[in-house]
């Protein structure tokens, strides 16, 4: 109004008194008054509902905000909204592993219990004998402990896993007859015999990792097969995929639960029936052979068999799924 007023007084062709300029100024001033205070009245109830909810200590507050009066207050509500939904499924993210945990560590002690108390009992009876069946039955229950320890301490890893691995190049047949040396006793206890044939595969993977992988796989083909029978340990060279395939003759897996074997927690009908079983083995096999940039299939017919098969992808294969993983 300054400037339109100044303007208008200095222009020599518009004959106006200063009286006039002021008239108009202040008619000005009093209507930009009236429509302060109108947008005052308007937007009073808003602002006075916004601090309402920040002097609360109510919970589920997102929802107690008023209506937007305006466009810019709208898309601040939408951002506000789109945050809470993020930081909500975060949250519920959290629960869900904490809820898991809780139940994993319930389970793996109750599980750990029986091989300890086993041994136990097998020295308060045996106190006085140099039994060697009593030695190999405590070392089978030391390694049942093994096991379970192992277990825990992937399981707890697992979302660390950036900082505990070494990607090179490792012999799968290293591996392999390393792990099948660790189960020697299992093998020869229970007659089952093992072939290994065409595993000299060179793969790029965490030895370490895929150790553990290969001797979860290995445990649970020699708890679910019968004595006297066979586990075949083979590789399969392809143009862009290396595999390795652990297939033994056991009870197989029904096909209700052979979708389902990789779910955490998941021990199906014959973990049930049959043998104490937490679950976990192949659920922690599946995610660190993905996080690896390698995969896990299975494959069974119930009373005939399971095949388990880990497949490697070449060089530039696997970079391309580790980056996919990673993101």
């Amino acid at each position: 109004m300054t400037f339109i007023s100044s303007v208008i007084f200095l222009d020599g062709d518009v004959k106006i008194s200063l009286g006039n300029i002021l008239y108009i100024n202040l008619v000005s001033i009093v209507f930009f008054i009236i429509y302060l205070c109108g947008k005052y009245l308007y937007f009073r109830s808003y602002y006075k509902a916004l601090k309402d909810i920040i002097d609360t200590q109510e919970n589920e507050l997102i929802n107690r905000i008023p209506e937007p009066k305006s466009y810019s207050q709208e898309l601040f509500y939408n951002l506000l909204r789109k945050i809470y939904e993020e930081q909500s499924l975060k949250i519920q993210k959290l629960y869900d592993n904490k809820k898991d945990n809780e139940e994993f560590i319930t389970s793996w002690v109750h599980q750990i219990k029986t091989p300890i108390a086993v041994s136990r009992l097998l020295i308060e009876n045996n106190t006085s004998k140099a039994n060697s069946d009593v030695l190999l039955s405590l070392e089978e229950e030391l390694d049942k402990i093994d096991n379970y320890v192992e277990q825990a301490l992937y399981n707890s890893k697992i979302d660390n896993f950036s900082k505990d691995y070494f990607i090179n190049e490792v012999s799968v047949d290293r591996i392999v007859k390393d792990n099948v040396k660790k189960h020697a006793k299992n093998f020869i206890n229970k007659k089952i015999s093992v072939e290994i044939k065409d595993a000299d595969l060179i793969v790029l993977t965490d030895k370490k990792w895929l150790s553990f992988i290969l001797d979860q796989i290995i445990s649970n083909s020699l708890k679910y097969t019968d004595r006297s029978g066979k586990i075949s340990i083979y590789g399969i060279k392809e143009s862009k995929l290396q595999k390795l395939v652990i297939e033994d003759t056991g009870i197989g897996i029904t096909s209700e639960d052979l979708i389902r074997v990789f779910d955490k927690g998941f021990t199906g009908f014959n973990g049930r029936q049959n043998y104490k079983s937490t679950g976990m083995g192949l659920y922690l096999c599946k995610k660190l052979a993905l996080k690896l940039g390698h995969d896990i299939v299975i494959e069974s017919e119930q009373g005939k068999y399971t095949k388990v098969t880990i497949i490697f992808p070449k060089l530039l294969d696997y970079l391309d799924v580790s980056r996919y993983n990673q993101r």
